[in-house]
């Protein structure tokens, strides 16, 4: 679902996240107490607390319960208040690609599997059971019999099709090539084929037939991604927990579905979502308890209760790539000569994660022989080698554009750093500023031959990285292609074994290293301010994912001197 994301202001700040891209930002005193704060929280436990087996809360609580956290009390439910960083979102679940606009379709659109908010396991959504056949190539959905939309139309087999049919059917949906393990699938998006000619069959009401080009072991994980939701042409017609009831430039109300098929577990009865960049009012607002959870838009010198800053590590990477659309940067070796003259220590210096591969290393994943060394002397001969090559005379300039971001002091840095390293190399660093807002959505239409990507694993897999690479795939913002590493992308989908598959994986990601295409430069954090002594149903994980029908506020008592408390209807605004 890939990956995370952005905000910027000239002020201070943190770390912005947005569903998968990010432009970041520290206050003095976040610098101060970041690493006290990673140690803490980075790699906070995940332990296993597995949902009932239809997919609803009740077990989920019942574990709380017997944990010692108290069981939901309906009374004490209200508007729930969140606060996120300054953007417009993309509603549509087909055409959205940023986290942030992840976390509020995940309330409003809803597909066969979703998230379990702890663990990110898939559990059943709208499907009750999934069988797979002998050979591994046919999957068997069961729809619920009360799946509803929340205008009371029925959710069957038919809506399922109907719905991945339309986004096959979108042009430049960023996540449509995920479903090219499919049959016909990806002959169909790309106009080669029908929508009869797809592996998509809706048997009855009830049952949904999907037929698989081979074995995809991670399949029902793909799948809980917001793109493969179920939707209707209709505007204003939801399939998930919550529905829009008014939006405005800067607002969004979010209220209950009563026809949800899972209604009675969902307990708030409204959420409202305030867009704002002013930190200290943010922080006030948390502090006096007229936000319930801010996600990263907050000076954490002014957040009173410490414990309420929530500060991981999670599956995500900030990384340099090449566009290799140009010549001679769609080669290799004029590639490797730059970076082996990158200055690896200067560019990741402000990192709190430093990332030397593009992968995170998850465990049991094969370690990964990453970017760290530099040479001028051996980029000067790598470059040398690469102009005789390509018949390059040696005291020819050669240009290369690098696209950035106005919007980012940090992407401004690294092309700064990367001029003054390549010129030596006879290489000149072209600097592009896009001032558009949405940088990352500038890329495909921009002749640039270096961008700043930052992606968060859409499930917990290597392979989520990995997909961005592969030739074909609508994820894919580069011209590389290389057959061996398509050929092991290709294995690894079919192992169901872990240790074969990351074995494959690493092997792939080892090609993508050796053929100098990414650049890595930090693993991603997220930053949230929410007190988990109020708010219940809230987990730290892997993907930053935090599904928003499990949350319910709870009674709780701090000691937080010196703060007045005010209490709000659910009619006003934060």
């Amino acid at each position: 679902m890939c990956a995370g994301c952005l905000r910027v202001a000239a002020i201070v700040s943190v770390y912005f996240f947005a569903k998968k891209r990010y432009i970041r930002r520290m206050n003095p005193f976040f610098k101060k107490v970041i690493s006290a704060a990673f140690v803490a929280f980075a790699f906070f436990p995940l332990s296993a607390q597995e949902l009932g087996p239809d997919g609803s809360l009740e077990d989920a609580l019942a574990e709380m319960a017997d944990a010692g956290e108290p069981s939901v009390d309906d009374g004490m439910q209200r508007e729930f208040r969140i606060v996120m960083s300054s953007q417009r979102f993309n509603l549509n679940p087909h055409a959205a690609t940023y986290s942030s606009e992840a976390q509020v379709l995940d309330a409003l659109y809803e597909g066969l599997y979703s998230y379990q908010p702890k663990t990110l396991e898939p559990v059943p959504a709208l499907a009750t059971e999934c069988k797979v056949s002998r050979d591994k190539k046919r999957l068997t959905f069961t729809i619920r019999e009360n799946a509803r939309f929340s205008d009371g139309s029925p959710i069957n087999a038919f809506s399922v099709r109907n719905s991945w049919l339309m986004l096959l059917s979108t042009p430049d949906a960023p996540y449509s090539s995920l479903l090219d393990c499919v049959r016909g699938a990806k002959e169909f998006r790309n106009g080669r084929a029908t929508e009869r000619d797809v592996g998509i069959t809706a048997r009855d009401d009830r049952t949904l037939v999907v037929n698989l080009v081979s074995p995809t072991a991670h399949f029902t994980r793909i799948i809980c991604h917001h793109a493969f939701s179920v939707k209707t042409s209709a505007d204003n017609v939801f399939s998930g927990a919550f529905v829009i009831k008014e939006r405005t430039d800067n607002s969004i109300l979010l209220e209950k579905n009563h026809n949800y098929w899972d209604a009675a577990n969902v307990h708030l009865p409204a959420i409202r979502i305030t867009t704002s960049d002013e930190l200290r009012e943010n922080s006030f607002a948390f502090n006096v308890g007229d936000a319930d959870w801010i996600s990263s838009t907050f000076d954490a010198g002014v957040i009173l209760n410490k414990n309420a800053i929530r500060l991981s590590a999670i599956f995500g990477t900030e990384y340099l790539f090449f566009s290799c659309r140009n010549e001679p940067w769609n080669r290799a070796d004029f590639r490797n000569a730059l970076i082996q003259a990158v200055p690896w220590a200067e560019l990741r210096r402000s990192s709190l994660v430093q990332a030397t591969t593009l992968v995170y290393p998850l465990s049991g994943y094969p370690q990964v022989e990453g970017l760290t060394d530099t040479s001028a002397e051996d980029a000067a001969d790598m470059m040398r080698e690469a102009r005789k090559s390509a018949g390059i005379p040696e005291n020819e300039k050669l240009k290369i554009s690098f696209g950035i971001s106005a919007l980012s002091e940090r992407q401004k840095k690294f092309a700064e750093l990367l001029s003054e390293a390549w010129k030596p190399l006879g290489v000149d660093v072209d600097v592009q500023v896009a001032s558009d807002y949405r940088y990352i959505e500038s890329i495909p239409g921009w002749n640039a031959d270096i961008f700043v990507y930052s992606w968060i694993g859409d499930f917990a897999d290597p392979l989520a990285f990995l997909e961005l690479f592969r030739e074909g795939s609508t994820l894919n913002q580069t011209k590389w292609s290389n057959e061996r590493y398509t050929q092991l992308l290709d294995e690894a989908s079919r192992e169901n074994g872990s240790f074969e598959h990351y074995k494959l994986l690493a092997a792939a990601e080892g090609v993508l290293l050796d053929d100098g295409v990414v650049m890595p430069v930090s693993h991603s954090i997220s930053l949230h301010a929410l007190n988990p002594a109020r708010v219940g149903g809230w987990f730290v994980n892997a993907l930053d994912i935090h599904p928003y029908k499990y949350l319910f506020l709870k009674e709780s008592r701090d000691d937080i001197p010196n703060v007045v408390k005010t209490e709000k209807s659910a009619g006003d605004s934060v």
